[in-house]
C-alpha cells in the first residue's frame, strides 16, 4: 500500500501558505480597524458640534463604530451610520415643536450619551464583535441576520419617536387603547407606527444595497422589517408596563425624569425602578436581534427542506426512467 502521508515539504508549505492567509486577514482587519476609528471619530465628533453626541456618546460612539467597521466590515459600519445619521437628522426636524409637546416626558434630551448609545448599539456591537470571531459561514450569516434585527429595531424605535410625537391625532396606550399626551412610554401612534416601519424597511434594504444586491439576500428588507417592528412593538410594551415611570406634584405631569424640568423631585409612580428607557432600548434591540437571527435559521431550515425534496423528486423520476 502506498504511504498516504504527505512530504514534509508539501506540509511546510501548506502551513506557510495558511499563515500567510491568516496574515493577510489579519492585515485587512487592522486597516478597517483603524478606518473604523478614523472614520467614527470623525463623525461622532461633528454630531457633538451638532448637539447630536454628548462628551460620553462621543466615547460611546467610537467604541462602536471602530468595532463594527473593524470586526464586521464596510455593510455593517456604513448600515451604523445610516441609523446614526439618520436618527440624528429626525432627532433635529421640528425640534423646537417636539421640545414643547414632549420635553418633559423624556428621561434625557436629544444630546444621546454613553447610555443612550450602549441601549441602542450595543447588541448591535456584541454581534459585530462575534461576527469578526466566528470561525465558519453559518455562523457569521446568523450573526449578520441578528446584526440587522438589533439595527432595524433601533432605527424602528428612533424614527417612530421622533416623528410620532409630532402626529395632530393623540397616542394610545398599547395595552389598552387608553388616550395618553405625546411622549408618553407605551403610547403609539399611527404616524410613529408607520415610521418605525418605514425605518426598520430601510435599515434591511440598505444593507441589502451595501451587499450589492445579491439574489440570495433578497430576503434582507423583509427580516429588517419583521424583527424592527417585533422590536419596536415589545419596546412599546414594557414602556407601558414595566418600564419606570415618575409623577411630578408641581406640575401634576408624569414623566420619566427623576427630577422634573422644573427641578422638582418626582415621586415613584410604577414600573420597576431599575428599568429606564436605556434598558428598554437594550432589551428591545436584543429581542429584535434575536428575531433576526430566528427568521434566518428558519429560512435556512425551509430552503434545505425543499432542496431535498427537490432532490428525491429527481432522482425518483431518473429512477422510473
Amino acid at each position: 500500500m502506498k504511504d498516504q502521508k504527505k512530504p514534509h515539504s508539501a506540509r511546510l508549505l501548506e502551513k506557510a501558505q495558511q499563515r500567510g492567509v491568516e496574515g493577510s486577514g489579519a492585515r485587512r482587519r487592522g486597516y478597517r480597524l483603524l478606518l473604523g476609528l478614523l472614520l467614527s471619530a470623525a463623525i461622532s465628533l461633528f454630531a457633538y458640534r451638532r448637539r447630536s453626541l454628548s462628551r460620553s456618546g462621543v466615547a460611546g460612539a467610537v467604541l462602536t463604530g471602530t468595532t463594527t467597521f473593524g470586526l464586521g466590515g464596510w455593510d455593517w459600519g456604513l448600515s451604523l451610520i445610516f441609523f446614526f445619521v439618520s436618527s440624528s437628522m429626525l432627532s433635529h426636524f421640528r425640534e423646537h415643536e417636539k421640545a414643547a409637546t414632549a420635553a418633559d416626558k423624556f428621561s434625557k434630551g436629544s444630546r444621546r450619551d454613553l447610555g443612550q448609545v450602549a441601549a441602542n448599539g450595543g447588541v448591535a456591537t456584541l454581534l459585530a464583535l462575534g461576527y469578526g470571531l466566528a470561525g465558519t459561514h453559518a455562523l457569521r450569516e446568523t450573526l449578520q441576520a441578528g446584526y440587522i434585527g438589533s439595527l432595524a429595531t433601533a432605527t424602528a424605535d428612533t424614527w417612530a419617536t421622533e416623528l410620532g410625537v409630532l402626529s395632530p391625532q393623540p397616542p394610545r396606550l398599547v395595552t389598552s387603547g387608553k388616550p395618553v399626551s405625546p411622549g408618553t412610554s407605551g403610547g403609539i401612534t399611527l404616524l410613529g407606527t408607520g415610521a418605525a416601519a418605514l425605518g426598520a424597511l430601510a435599515l434591511g434594504t440598505v444593507f441589502w444595497a451595501l451587499r450589492r444586491f445579491r439574489t440570495s439576500l433578497a430576503f434582507l428588507p423583509l427580516l429588517g422589517l419583521v424583527s424592527g417592528l417585533a422590536g419596536s412593538f415589545l419596546d412599546s410594551l414594557l414602556g407601558a408596563t414595566l418600564q419606570a415611570m415618575y409623577y411630578c406634584p408641581v406640575c401634576n405631569k408624569e414623566t420619566e425624569r427623576r427630577i422634573h424640568r422644573c427641578g422638582t423631585n418626582t415621586t415613584f409612580l410604577r414600573g420597576l425602578p431599575w428599568m429606564d428607557n436605556d434598558v428598554v432600548n437594550f432589551i428591545a434591540t436584543l429581542w429584535g436581534g434575536l428575531v433576526g437571527m430566528g427568521m434566518h435559521a428558519g429560512l435556512r431550515t425551509a430552503r434545505r427542506t425543499r432542496h431535498h425534496t427537490q432532490y428525491r423528486t429527481s432522482s425518483l423520476t431518473t429512477g422510473k426512467r
